[in-house]
């Protein structure tokens, strides 16, 4: 069997390096939360009914978080979404349980739901579902606008194609971790000193 050209550190170390680097400043945070914001109120006007339902929510808060990340965010009367105070009493958590980054990415990109701790108001969670299920962000559409029918085509399936490829990756990468650690599973005794195969 051939050895790859590189090989990955474990994702243990990747998430020790990504634990000891400084936190963005906090006008970033603030700039990032805002950005995302505007995001998901653009994708939520392209669809009446998601307002609609957002709107008999009103008032309302949800706490998103993973990991250390937490987004505070409240519905307006107007169906849209706005940040809310992170001091404020949430009426739905939604926790991703997933800690490592890579099973989350390979979950997404599986088209897969990740698993999810969701603590709070049931009829809220059940629209905050209905959205995650039903809205979805037309880039395509939104890339046409800016350049043209023919080059948001392009590099939509351009993207398409690398997400595939990063797909089969991640696959290729998981099965190799998981070969790899068998293999120095079954070389070690007992004592953890080094065995038989």
């Amino acid at each position: 069997m051939t050895k790859p050209p590189f090989l990955f550190p474990p994702v243990e170390a990747l998430r020790g390096l990504a634990g000891s680097l400084p936190p963005p400043p906090a006008w970033l945070q603030a700039e990032l939360r805002n950005r995302l914001v505007l995001l998901l109120n653009h994708v939520l006007m392209q669809e009446p009914q998601a307002m609609d339902r957002l709107r008999r929510q009103q008032g309302k808060t949800v706490q998103a978080g993973w990991g250390t990340v937490a987004l505070w965010l409240q519905a307006t009367p107007a169906g849209l979404l706005a940040l809310a105070p992170e001091s404020t009493a949430p009426d739905l958590q939604l926790r991703l349980i997933e800690d490592s980054p890579v099973v989350l990415a390979q979950t997404l990109l599986a088209g897969q739901k990740p698993p999810v701790d969701i603590q709070g108001d049931v009829q809220l969670a059940a629209e905050v579902a209905w959205l995650v299920d039903n809205v979805r962000w037309d880039v395509e559409e939104d890339l046409s606008r800016l350049l043209g029918d023919a080059a948001a085509h392009t590099l939509v399936g351009a993207v398409r194609q690398l997400a595939g490829g990063l797909k089969g990756f991640l696959a290729q990468a998981a099965g190799r971790a998981g070969a790899f650690r068998a293999r120095g599973e079954t070389t070690r005794g007992p004592d953890g000193g080094a065995g038989h195969p």
